[in-house]
């Protein structure tokens, strides 16, 4: 039932219009950026099709067909051959293809290309789902366009990317594409305070860093990000206040140590969501728009100091930083460079 899903209304209107109607398209694209629930509402239209009780045309997530729909046994991240194949749920009309190593195989695809043109074994028609498809190769895409082109009757094939204008556009020319806004902050809010794991202070943290991206906000480890934010609070401290290098290329060394090298771009985030309440705050604007609003003591004695000009350009420059990091850039050398350039 779509009225589970937080956010998006117009999408569950739409989908519940095109059940109605029995209109469901054999090929959909789901267009969004990433942590809003694209896959989710994919895989909820297909149960609608397997469901063995449907109530007004949606599933009923009770009976035994939809509890199987979306259960998968995902293979390791390190087993190449197993990401070759579809990757069926728990009931057999469901399949569900997913990068490896932000690749595609083209092995899955044709795999989905012969599965296609099976009929259904127990269900009205039978689903196949792309995740992450703007990750799929020149050969991959080809496969595909092949069955798009020809769909089996009995067949629904639906697309999953936060980047629709990487696939080709003869790719997206056969699909309808549903496009997924960020969901409303005080609706991802209300969503983790009725699953009653946060208390009010950290659900509206949450909602404000999330961005419009409930899975963002229910990912996110509150403890790691405050650790995080703290040693980025110390940076701003050390250049607007302290005038302390030293402590700069000491944080720039323990952001680039090889166990925090999973949080490096995280942290270049919260640098920028700080410096960004910082320049709010100097400027006068309303402080309810500030994201870490839990520290608006500490970032106005930091905006005391600071000049709008000044915060602007480190925005950039963090952003040209984080540019230089699809090309492989030397962090550390580049860590260092970024505070020193700051703090002149």
């Amino acid at each position: 039932m779509f009225d589970k899903f937080t956010g998006n209304n117009h999408i569950k209107e739409i989908l519940r219009r095109l059940l109605a109607t029995k209109r469901v398209p054999n090929s959909l694209l789901f267009a969004g950026e990433d942590g809003i629930g694209k896959k989710r509402f994919a895989l909820e239209l297909a149960k609608a099709f397997v469901c063995q009780n449907p109530k007004n045309s949606e599933a009923c997530d009770i009976c035994p067909a939809c509890r199987r729909a979306d259960r998968f046994a995902f293979p390791k991240f390190d087993d190449r051959d197993a990401f070759k194949k579809l990757i069926f749920s728990e009931h057999s009309d469901i399949g569900l293809v997913v990068p490896y190593n932000k690749n595609i195989l083209v092995d899955a695809i044709r795999e989905l290309e012969t599965e296609a043109n099976f009929r259904p074994h127990e269900a009205a028609a039978r689903f196949f789902i792309i995740d992450d498809a703007d990750k799929m190769n020149e050969s991959a895409s080809n496969a595909l366009l092949k069955t798009l082109e020809e769909p089996a009757a009995t067949s629904h094939i639906f697309l999953v990317s936060s980047r629709p204008d990487a696939l080709l556009p003869t790719i997206r020319s056969r699909c309808q594409t549903v496009r997924f806004a960020p969901i409303a902050r005080q609706e991802i809010e209300n969503h983790l305070l009725k699953t009653k794991e946060f208390a009010p202070d950290d659900a509206a943290l949450l909602a404000k860093l999330s961005n419009g991206k409930l899975g963002h906000a229910l990912e996110t480890d509150l403890g790691k990000f405050r650790e995080r934010r703290d040693q980025m609070l110390k940076v701003l401290e050390s250049i607007l206040i302290k005038e302390n290098r030293a402590e700069l290329l000491r944080i720039a060394e323990e952001m680039n140590d090889a166990k925090n090298k999973d949080g490096y771009e995280t942290s270049l985030e919260i640098l920028q969501t700080l410096i960004h309440d910082v320049w709010v705050l100097k400027n006068n604007a309303n402080e309810k728009i500030l994201v870490n609003v839990d520290l608006a003591r500490d970032l106005q004695k930091l905006a005391g100091q600071a000049e709008s000009k000044r915060l602007s350009a480190w925005l950039s420059e963090i952003e040209n930083l984080r540019e230089g990091l699809v090309v492989n850039l030397n962090r550390k050398i580049a860590t260092d460079a970024l505070f020193m350039q700051m703090a002149n």
